[in-house]
């Protein structure tokens, strides 16, 4: 069992035992994977060399008693899975204080709220796309649909600072963030709310960066198939012209040959 010799879980336990799971050969092939040479966008990032559900294993033995005051070491480490590690342990914790029963309830509202500032607070070590991608859906997407104190004084939706919120991350000159602005829209559409999804995807429609024409592909392609095919026609009509290819492609890809064809030829 993990920590078995140890009474308390601490961040340096779970770096420790994280580091003993080191595997070079699988180190080498994540560096090429997550592109961390010069130049390129996970340029300097360091692997330990596990696979995910190893670290997912680490997050399930210890999230319901990690220390949240603990979690910004995990956060700050210089290897890509002790990061994932304390994400995934955020995901964990708000998702428990995230449910119908507890949507309501004011001390698991505050909690979720400490739980999203640090979210945000350390958004930029979230500094590749596998990073954003298992997190910002399950924090800052379910906070989106869920009543907050964060922008009022009282438990509720406060629309207007969750905007305010979405579009500081939207602008952010770090790439990470801007992925964050769009990909954790993909919690919204699975509840039906596709209005998130409508506003990012404009903010960010021309982007030049690869990584968030995907982001912004696949989400459209997300809001086509969870809620309506006619709305993605609806906004690939007025933009399909000026969309970027790989934007495009990832939007259409759940639809025929023909259909395909022609929305790429618009």
């Amino acid at each position: 069992m993990i920590f078995e010799m140890s009474p308390t879980i601490s961040a340096p336990d779970t770096i420790a035992y994280l580091e003993s799971l080191r595997n070079e050969k699988q180190r080498a092939v994540l560096m090429r994977f997550f592109k961390t040479g010069p130049g390129q966008y996970g340029e300097g990032d360091e692997f330990l060399g596990l696979k995910v559900p190893q670290t997912r294993e680490v997050v399930k033995a210890v999230a319901k008693d990690f220390p949240l005051d603990e979690v910004p070491e995990l956060l700050m480490s210089k290897w890509h899975e002790v990061r994932l590690c304390g994400l995934l342990i955020l995901v964990s914790k708000f998702e428990k204080l995230a449910t119908k029963r507890l949507a309501n309830n004011a001390d698991s509202a505050h909690k979720r709220d400490e739980i999203l500032t640090m979210y945000l607070q350390y958004a930029e070590q979230a500094n590749n796309w596998d990073l954003v991608d298992l997190s910002t859906h399950k924090i800052l997407g379910n906070w989106l649909l869920l009543p907050t104190f964060l922008g009022g004084d009282e438990l509720a939706m406060h629309e207007d600072y969750k905007v305010q919120v979405m579009d500081e991350l939207a602008a952010s000159p770090c790439l990470w963030k801007q992925r964050m602005s769009m990909v954790c829209t993909w919690k919204t559409l699975q509840q039906g709310d596709y209005w998130w999804c409508l506003r990012y995807a404009e903010v960010h429609l021309h982007h030049p960066h690869d990584l968030m024409q995907k982001a912004v592909g696949w989400m459209l392609r997300e809001m086509g198939k969870r809620i309506s095919m006619d709305m993605l026609r609806e906004f690939l009509q007025l933009h399909a012209h000026e969309m970027p290819r790989t934007a495009l492609r990832y939007a259409i890809e759940q639809m025929d040959d023909e259909e395909r064809k022609m929305w790429l030829n618009m």
